[in-house]
């Protein structure tokens, strides 16, 4: 199979090129006529999605992976890492791994890599890694289930004094318990909701994560970062602490949000607009390194209850994600490569998948996004294709239109795309 465009992301420029595949690798990047040329579309690598809650086995009705996978090729992304948290059990133990990977088996229609979970207890770290989940994640604030409790700096500080010698990344949800209030006054109005997770709560959560990564020598990742301050934070902390946003931080603001709108609750909350541009800028420092979904659906009846003291918080943008950032990208003078590292290259490092995944190059799988960045799409619901199709994009218009999904070198999503569930679980190299 040989696939040809004039514009190509490989080896750090875009080009044109003909991408030769066999057996699902890449086996060469040259010239010539090709079985599928697309012409003037951009191809990029098949994005990476570090942060996606499948929530399956447990709470399916919320999310599970037949939905989930389906809605990321449709959104242009390969490989999502599942999150260990929702599901039931969670993912913090080798047994409950083997339960995740032995129902998501027959479903996935992309590829699909586990997080584990740390909610105390450090004895079962080792054997998780030798297992092969891509890391660690824990809570520093109540996650909102109560089968994955938060834990304090000192069992943070353990967990990274397991994981520091083996090159294993500690994801942390950076939010200071203590700094944290419950909703009060006008619940259904969104400034209760959002000083209720002030940005000073982030950020002297994030201070913590850096001194103890400091101190262990650990490889730490912070989640979802919602503040400039929090970013800049990470930015100056040691050289093996990184970080994460999310479309809706970089798209969304508080003052935006109309009353009793529960689809646009999340934690840490959406913030102010100068917050948003802020993160743009952070992204552009290398502050922070890569943009995901954080895709987290709920049922209707737990999401858009009106009432942000109670709605489920989480936005689901697993299909949407490359045309929410790139719109906003190309607005600030980003171009494709820097989209490249945000949503596909940089997410695989932190996982451990960049052996196989987040770049065209030889010996690399043949996952590819091609896409039109010219292209105008207007988001809708009866188009999404997770569980829930609940979103606060409804309507938007977003420049970046996905026009086909290749795994492993076959079509799976866009014209000519071949039926059949063809995901492969994955493990840490």
């Amino acid at each position: 199979m040989r696939i040809r465009s004039t514009r190509v992301v490989t080896g750090g420029v875009v080009r044109p090129a003909t991408i030769t595949v066999s057996d699902g690798v890449i086996t060469e990047i040259g010239d010539g006529t090709a079985d599928l040329d697309y012409g003037e579309l951009v191809i990029m690598p098949g994005l990476v999605d570090t942060h996606v809650h499948v929530n399956e086995p447990g709470r399916t009705d919320w999310e599970g992976f037949a939905t989930a996978t389906v809605a990321a090729l449709a959104g242009g992304c390969t490989t999502i890492v599942d999150m260990p948290l929702n599901s039931i059990p969670p993912t913090v133990t080798v047994a409950s791994l083997e339960r995740k990977r032995e129902v998501a088996a027959p479903q996935i229609g992309c590829d699909v890599g586990f997080w584990g979970g740390f909610i105390g207890p450090t004895d079962q770290l080792v054997s998780m890694i030798e297992a092969g989940v891509c890391g660690f994640k824990a809570f520093l604030v109540d996650s909102g289930v109560d089968e994955f409790p938060l834990v304090t700096p000192d069992q943070l500080a353990a967990a990274m004094g397991v994981t520091a010698p083996r090159g294993i990344p500690v994801l942390v949800h950076a939010e200071d318990p203590a700094a944290v209030a419950q909703v009060s006054g006008n619940t259904a109005d969104y400034r209760s909701y959002l000083e209720s997770r002030p940005v000073h709560s982030e950020v002297s959560a994030v201070r913590m994560v850096a001194e103890l990564t400091e101190a262990t020598g650990a490889r730490s990742h912070v989640l979802h970062v919602s503040s400039g301050e929090a970013a800049e934070a990470i930015g100056k902390g040691p050289s093996s602490l990184s970080g994460e946003t999310c479309p809706h931080y970089l798209t969304l603001a508080a003052e935006e949000v109309p009353e009793g709108a529960t689809e646009f609750k999340c934690a840490p909350p959406i913030r102010a607009s100068r917050e948003g541009e802020s993160l743009w800028e952070a992204l552009g420092l290398g502050w922070l390194s890569m943009v995901v979904s954080d895709h987290s659906p709920a049922p209707p009846e737990l999401k858009t209850t009106g009432d942000f003291a109670t709605a489920w918080g989480g936005i689901s943008s697993l299909q949407l994600r490359l045309p929410i950032t790139w719109t906003g990208a190309r607005s600030r003078g980003f171009g494709v490569l820097e989209l490249t590292e945000w949503l596909a290259t940089a997410p695989a490092r932190l996982a451990g998948l960049d052996d196989r995944k987040g770049s065209i190059a030889v010996g690399m799988d043949a996952d590819l996004v091609v896409w039109d960045p010219d292209g105008v799409m207007e988001v809708r619901t009866d188009d999404l294709r997770h569980r829930h199709p609940l979103t606060p994009y409804e309507g938007r218009h977003l420049r970046g239109e996905v026009v086909a999904t290749l795994l492993r070198g076959i079509v799976v999503h866009g014209e000519g795309a071949v039926t059949g569930r063809h995901g492969r679980m994955l493990s840490r190299r």
